[in-house]
């Protein structure tokens, strides 16, 4: 029996907003993924992550899961001893959700109770993002459980504020000029202190004014324009959300994009944001022209994931 692959996911908007109770839209993006194998550890690879595996179980015999939730730990550590591993080709530090993956794929196999991510009830979806966010809390401290989530049902998810979750429709992609597209940075980001900057931003009563007042309402009209696929509001809203980060999410952009966000902006060519928490990985772009676009972005590797 083949186990299940787990996309990595892309926060499309609500990156540090969601914190603070904006809305967020998350997609999963199949490009990458992840699966759990066996193998006779012979690279170091399997090896590695077969020792990771180990050490999270411990951990996770810790966990307090509630009885609809519990894992069979006793599976998984048998398992483990028998030489299984994550296989996965989502990049560590980049903002796509690799631990959300094999959280995930670890819930999926070792859950006691099964369930079926299609009708999965609204309340049990907030009761699961809660479950996902403890076992997700190894890898990097506090965790909200939405990578995890996005992973574990491999669905559009549109997050209404800290409460509220649902599945939602994106509008059918089509073959036009503009698109939406991931730039490498080339190097990778680290979540914990990305998050630890914002916490410490967070102190202040004029970042907490801004955040609330500007770039939670531009990143809410952002979601609902594109979710009605009005594409006028939605790249104005775009570009204050753009400018906004670019002023107040500096230590978050890598210094390798710090120009060509700026070049965005001035140019109306593109507009760049946060993919995830920053501070290296992926960053994401949006163009009404994407042939105009990627010229003006040569020498950066591209991924386009979208077009409209």
């Amino acid at each position: 029996m083949t186990n299940p692959l787990f996309y990595a996911k892309i926060i499309l908007f609500g990156e540090y907003g969601m914190i603070e109770d904006s809305q967020g839209l998350v997609v999963p993006y199949s490009f990458y993924k992840g699966t759990l194998k066996f193998s006779d550890l012979s690279s170091d690879f399997e090896l590695n992550s077969n020792r990771h595996l180990q050490k999270y179980s411990e951990f996770l015999t810790a966990l307090d899961l509630s009885d609809d939730f519990k894992l069979d730990i006793e599976s998984f550590k048998n398992d483990i001893s028998n030489g299984l591993f994550f296989d996965s080709n989502i990049p560590q530090g980049y903002g796509v959700g690799s631990s959300g993956a094999l959280v995930a794929a670890i819930f999926e196999k070792y859950s006691v109770s099964k369930l079926n991510p299609e009708n999965i009830s609204k309340d049990n979806l907030k009761k699961l993002k809660a479950v996902f966010g403890e076992m997700e809390s190894y890898f990097h401290g506090k965790s909200s459980g939405m990578d995890p989530l996005i992973c574990y049902m491999n669905l559009p998810i549109l997050i209404e504020n800290k409460e509220n979750l649902d599945r939602v429709n994106i509008p059918e992609g089509e073959e036009g000029k503009g698109a939406i597209f991931l730039i490498d940075s080339g190097m990778t980001g680290e979540t914990g202190p990305m998050i630890q900057i914002f916490f410490e931003k967070m102190k202040t009563e004029g970042f907490r004014k801004t955040l609330k007042e500007e770039f939670i309402r531009y990143n809410n009209a952002c979601i609902e324009s594109f979710l009605k696929k009005d594409m006028n509001p939605f790249f104005r809203n775009l570009k204050k959300l753009s400018h906004w980060a670019y002023e107040h999410f500096r230590p978050m952009i890598p210094e390798s994009i710090f120009n060509i966000w700026k070049k965005g902006l001035d140019s109306n060519a593109y507009y760049l944001k946060l993919c995830g928490s920053g501070g290296g990985g992926y960053i994401l772009g949006f163009t009404k022209d994407y042939a105009k676009a990627e010229k003006m972005l040569d020498g950066f590797q591209k991924e386009v994931i979208y077009r409209f």
